[in-house]
């Protein structure tokens, strides 16, 4: 029971870091294509300027949860998963160095640099995410020792690939519509038109992953074992109709937040399909990484347990306070300090 317990907190936690941390992906990833000049760039990076760092919690959190109540789960992952994982750490990290350097020196030069560097620090990740999480559904080359059979070039598989491009797509219609709720103006405009414009390859891109999803991985079998599960992905669907709707009236945080909970809503529809296994084995089932296989001590997880229950509720209680301490729009719509 516990093992499920935890289960079911590991898939929330990274559900909640793609919702609130895909938001400033995709600001990043659009910078070169609606920060057509340094002031538009400022006030992008401004958007996200109060959040981004705080989202970052929850992938800490998240990856913490693997390691103390799936240990085993943790260590293969690591292993297998190593590259892209190495690749996504230095990706964040140039990220946040960006935005804080990037206003130290004001030449243009300097600033174009760090822009790049920014632009690059977003657009990876976000690939490389929907890759490994890809990847993991499918089932990746493990044997029963947990040693990984593969190469970073072999998770560029094609079904991987649909899952980099459509977590791409997610955080970057994400992102412009944290925009076009934050700002006003001639970046509010461009920010709203382009997310209305990237529901239609982001809506082909997730029926296209849905329907390879059917042929490439098991994820649907415990869907129809257990029909109740069917909720999710109708969540998610309805989420994406939603936010299309609201586009149109252009009611951009009722739009955003549609938004989120189709990012909860996809997450969670792999993570279900999942279950028991949290890194299944392509090579034979027998060696997959299961919630019975990887987890810590009863012990252990019944004080994790207690400890989330008191610290996590902290951390919510924080992240809105800072949400709407900023939840006004910049209305000057200039990037002034940045």
């Amino acid at each position: 029971m516990l093992e499920t317990i935890w289960f079911i907190i590991w898939g929330i936690l990274w559900g909640v870091y793609f919702m609130l941390d895909g938001f400033d992906l995709g600001i990043g990833s659009l910078l070169p294509f609606l920060g057509k000049k340094q002031e538009d760039r400022g006030a992008m990076i401004r958007a996200m300027g109060p959040h981004w760092d705080g989202n970052e919690v929850w992938l800490i959190t998240a990856g913490g949860v693997t390691f103390a109540a799936f240990p085993g789960t943790y260590a293969v992952m690591f292993s297998a998963l190593y590259s892209p994982l190495l690749i996504i750490l230095f990706g964040l990290i140039f990220r946040g160095v960006s935005m804080e350097f990037r206003h130290q020196i004001h030449t243009p030069g300097w600033r174009n640099m760090w822009d790049s560097f920014l632009f690059l620090g977003s657009v990876i990740p976000a690939v490389l995410f929907g890759v490994a999480f890809a990847n993991i559904f499918q089932g990746i080359p493990i044997d029963a020792a947990g040693v990984y059979h593969g190469s970073l070039l072999s998770l560029l598989n094609p079904y991987g690939l649909m899952g980099g491009v459509l977590f791409l797509l997610l955080f970057v219609q994400h992102g412009a519509l944290w925009l076009a709720a934050k700002t006003d103006g001639d970046m509010q405009q461009r920010a709203g038109g382009l997310a209305a414009k990237l529901w239609i390859p982001l809506t082909l891109a997730a029926v296209a992953f849905l329907v390879h999803t059917w042929f490439a991985t098991n994820l649907y079998g415990n869907y129809l074992a257990t029909p109740v599960l069917w909720a999710i992905p109708a969540i998610a669907v309805s989420a994406l109709l939603g936010a299309r709707v609201f586009m149109a009236g252009k009611a951009w945080w009722k739009a955003w937040f549609a938004s989120c909970l189709t990012i909860l809503a996809c997450t969670l529809f792999g993570v279900a399909g999942l279950y028991p296994s949290l890194l299944p084995s392509s090579m034979d089932p027998a060696f997959s990484m299961t919630i019975a296989n990887s987890a810590s001590s009863t012990l252990t997880l019944k004080i994790m347990l207690g400890v989330a229950l008191t610290f996590v509720p902290i951390v919510i209680i924080y992240q809105t306070w800072s949400y709407t301490l900023f939840k006004d729009h910049m209305r000057d719509g200039s990037g002034h300090g940045y």
